[in-house]
Parts: C-alpha cells; sequence; structure tokens
C-alpha cells in the first residue's frame, strides 16, 4: 500500500479512578459531556474571542476530566516519563504527517506567487478564452493557482487580475470575482495540501491519493455548479470595480516588488512558462495519486515500490518544491538567500493552522479516552443517519456557529472517527466522508468568518451583497460538493 497516515492512538484507558470528576456515568452522562464540550467550545471561540487552538484544548481537557479521566492519563505523569498521555498523543499522532505536509505546500505556493506564477497563469487563459469568456478564465486560475496556495493570498495576488479584466469588459465585477473565489474555496476545502483535507486524513487514517481523487470527483462539479451561479447572479447585481482598491492594488505590488529586490529576487521582463507552472502544481497531485492506483492494481514489486517511494505525499511535495527551486527561481536568477527568505516568511502564518491542528487531534483522542466517543458512535448509529450525512450536518453547524473552517473539519473528524472504527468502511468511503466534512466546512460564510471580510473588502461588495452572492456560493460549493459525496458513497 502506498503511504497513509496512522496517527498514533492512545492506550486502552484503565478504569477511571484517578479523575478529578466523577459525576459522569453511563451513555447519557458522556452525551452531556459531549454537548457541554461543544457548547463551550462555541462560546470560548463566538463570546470569549478565545484563539481556537486554546480553546480546544481547553475544552479537551474539560470533557476528559468531567468524562472521568485522570490527570495522569490526560498528561502523564513526572515519575513515567515513557508513558505517551492522552495529550501528547493526540497532538503528535496528527503533527508528526501534517506539519510536514502543509509546510512544503505552503512553501510551494509562496515560490510560485513571489515567481509571478499567477500573473502568468491569469494572463494566458485571459489570452487563450479570451474577453467574452473572460470569467471561465478567472474561474480556471483559481482552481488551479489554489491548489497550492491559501485562500486568502490567492486573493491578494489575483484581485489586481480581476479589477483588469473586469474594467476591460464594463461589467460588474461579480462575474469576475465569484468564479475565482469559487475555484480558490473549492481547491482550499477539498484538496491537499491544504489544512483541511489533510488533517482529516491524518484524524481518519486515509491514504491522501483517495483523498486528491475524492476532491477532484466531488469538487469539480461543485465548482462548475458555482460557476453557473455566478454567471446568473453577476448579471442581475452590478458592482462596479473599486477604484481605491485598484490604487491600494498597484501600491502593494510595488512594495512587493521593492521586498523581493531587497531579498535578492530581480523581477525578469520575461514571464515564467505556463507549462512550467502547471507542471509544477501537477507534479506532487500525479505521484501521489500513482502511488495510490499501484497499490491496487499492481502486485508487490520493485517498480511498485519505486512508485511508491515517489507518490509518498512527502517525497511527492519536496520534488515539486526543488523543482520550483530551480525552474522558477535559480534558473531566473534567484540567488540561494532569496529562496530561503522566501521560503522562511511563506512558515510564519502556519503556526496557528498546525496548532489548531493539533488541538483538534487532542481532541479527537480525549473523545476516545474518556469513552465518549464510543457513547457519540452508539447514539448516532441508533438514529439511523448514515455517517456521510451526520458527518456534513456536525460540520455545517460548527461552520455556521464560529466561522472558522478548519476548527470545522478538525473537531468533526474526532467527532465521527469512532463511528467509521465500528464498520469495515474502504479507504474509498472515508475518503467520501472527509469530503462530506469539507463540503460541510464551507456552508453559509458569513460575518463570523474572516473571509466574508475579505471578499466584500477587496471587490467593494456591500456587506448586503455580499450575504447575497458570496455566502449563497459557499452554500451552492457546499451542497453540490455534498450531493456528490453522498451519492458516490452509495457505490464505493
Amino acid at each position: 500500500m502506498s503511504p497513509s497516515f496512522t496517527a498514533a492512538a492512545p492506550a486502552e484507558a484503565p478504569p477511571h479512578t484517578g479523575g478529578l470528576l466523577l459525576l459522569i456515568d453511563g451513555t447519557a452522562g458522556l452525551l452531556t459531556v459531549a454537548a457541554l464540550g461543544i457548547a463551550l467550545l462555541l462560546y470560548l471561540i463566538i463570546k470569549v474571542r478565545l484563539q481556537p487552538f486554546v480553546a480546544l484544548l481547553a475544552v479537551s481537557i474539560a470533557v476528559g476530566l468531567l468524562a472521568g479521566l485522570s490527570v495522569t492519563e490526560l498528561f502523564g505523569t513526572v515519575q513515567r516519563s515513557d508513558a505517551v498521555s492522552t495529550v501528547e498523543s493526540g497532538m503528535g499522532g496528527i503533527l508528526g504527517h501534517v506539519a510536514i505536509i502543509i509546510g512544503l505546500g505552503t512553501m510551494l505556493g509562496a515560490v510560485l506567487e513571489v515567481s509571478g506564477g499567477a500573473e502568468v497563469l491569469a494572463s494566458r487563459l485571459l489570452g487563450l478564452f479570451g474577453e467574452r469568456r473572460a470569467p471561465l478564465a478567472m474561474g480556471l486560475t483559481g482552481l488551479i493557482f489554489g491548489i497550492p496556495v491559501f485562500f486568502d493570498v490567492g486573493i491578494f495576488v489575483l484581485a489586481p487580475i480581476v479589477y483588469a479584466a473586469a474594467k476591460r469588459g464594463g461589467k460588474s465585477i461579480l462575474l469576475y470575482c465569484l468564479p475565482l473565489l469559487a475555484g480558490l474555496s473549492m481547491t482550499h476545502a477539498f484538496l491537499p495540501p491544504h489544512p483541511g483535507p489533510v488533517a482529516a486524513a491524518g484524524l481518519l487514517h486515509v491514504d491522501l491519493g483517495w483523498v486528491i481523487l475524492m476532491g477532484v470527483v466531488c469538487g469539480v462539479p461543485a465548482v462548475l455548479a458555482a460557476w453557473a451561479y455566478a454567471a446568473w447572479v453577476g448579471r442581475r447585481i452590478f458592482v462596479a470595480v473599486p477604484q481605491d482598491m485598484v490604487e491600494a492594488a498597484a501600491e502593494a505590488k510595488r512594495a512587493v516588488v521593492e521586498e523581493q529586490r531587497a531579498q535578492g529576487v530581480a523581477p525578469r521582463e520575461d514571464p515564467v512558462p505556463l507549462g512550467t507552472v502547471v507542471g509544477i502544481i501537477g507534479t506532487p497531485l500525479v505521484l501521489i495519486l500513482a502511488a495510490t492506483f499501484s497499490s491496487i492494481a499492481l502486485d508487490p514489486s520493485t517498480g511498485r515500490s519505486v512508485i511508491e517511494f515517489f507518490g509518498s505525499p512527502f517525497v511527492a511535495l519536496t520534488i515539486a518544491l526543488l523543482l520550483a527551486y530551480y525552474l522558477l527561481g535559480i534558473r531566473r536568477g534567484w540567488s540561494r538567500k532569496s529562496l530561503e527568505t522566501v521560503s522562511t516568511a511563506s512558515l510564519k502564518p502556519v503556526g496557528n493552522i498546525l496548532l489548531v491542528v493539533g488541538a483538534g487531534g487532542v481532541f479527537g483522542a480525549v473523545l476516545k479516552a474518556s469513552g465518549v466517543a464510543q457513547a457519540l458512535s452508539d447514539t448516532f448509529n441508533d438514529v439511523g443517519l448514515p455517517v456521510i450525512v451526520l458527518s456534513y450536518l456536525i460540520s455545517v453547524v460548527l461552520r455556521v456557529a464560529q466561522g472558522s473552517a478548519t476548527v470545522a473539519i478538525v473537531t468533526t473528524a474526532g467527532i465521527v472517527a469512532p463511528l467509521l472504527a465500528e464498520g469495515d468502511h474502504s479507504q474509498a468511503f472515508v475518503a467520501l466522508v472527509i469530503m462530506a466534512v469539507s463540503a460541510g466546512s464551507i456552508f453559509a460564510s458569513h460575518v463570523n468568518d474572516g473571509g466574508f471580510w475579505m471578499v466584500a473588502k477587496y471587490f467593494g461588495i456591500s456587506e448586503r451583497d455580499t450575504l447575497r452572492t458570496w455566502t449563497v456560493l459557499e452554500t451552492v460549493l457546499s451542497v453540490a460538493g455534498f450531493a456528490m459525496a453522498a451519492v458516490l458513497s452509495l457505490f464505493v
């Protein structure tokens, strides 16, 4: 088999004789703990405005103690340094895999961004499709460039191109920005190396190749549906190109060029070849998928081992990053120092994401060790709803309540993990459950989501129109992606 996530599971917990609180007993009590824990999590994030990492960690500890875990079970003991605590196993088990993938993917996206890969991609697609089909070109740009870069970075880099296309077309900026946003949002929610699907793969022990495959199969129809909505609403609501943001974008671009020069990255007149950009982005996806399919189609052999080696997510992303270093950097005059500077700077925002993902791993480990997860599993099984439907609904509730897609994904994955452990599910089915969770995590973006305000600010859309356009666009993406996952789950 190709490399898969095997996060370390905490050891079977002994009877809870050392817990601080022993008031909880039986399934009803454990379900009460789960409900109180989720309510506390939402309260800390929404009302107290506590950082999600701290909120998840605090709730994990509270749930563990309420459910009867002892302090030793939660944190280990000084006398036995070899004993692995629930907190340590939960945090380390998920970050051991996820941190490497997110880190490599982030550096790859940064090199593509700074080298001008986004501008090349957009301008070539605009030239290929022409002014009449410029919205489609913007959508494809978001879809392709969104694979290696974060959603907010994609908006920052590509917004000036949207302004230019909208000014030339003389139409509502919604016709151009909404397809772009749909592409960026879909890749961010459904495809590795983005944190959400990677974290869910780690928590549910799914081969990353299956996540990529199902992400494409579910995500592409979803983004097509979103593009159709964007074309419809863009003709009915006119939003002018925000002149202040055009000027701000020009100033920001000048500042970026000056910063690049200071880092030793000298801008070149000749653009990056389009084939180079697409090839670098596609390399890790092709390698990982090849490893997944070889584990199914080929008997054990040297050839299969070679394919699986290069298709390991770590190796595949490292190869893509080294290609980007050489083809977009060194061969185009970058110094080694500038490559180091760009890579290091790109990792600064990743720390918060990794801590949230790690805390999600702790939450899942505490649910399992305390028995809350089993109680949830038994109850959900009694409800009779398919696990893929439950996964989507839980993710939707968490998303709408607190706004963060990452928090919705890691929390939902921890809750549904025991449901999947109960049955003999294939990797393909669990990957579809991850798609359902990811789809739920982007449902109805509204005022508690940072992405809502970023879209409104960058494209000059009023709050009312942002709710009528962006919020609905995200809902279309969510529902269509889940529908594809649900239908496919009947056949795998």
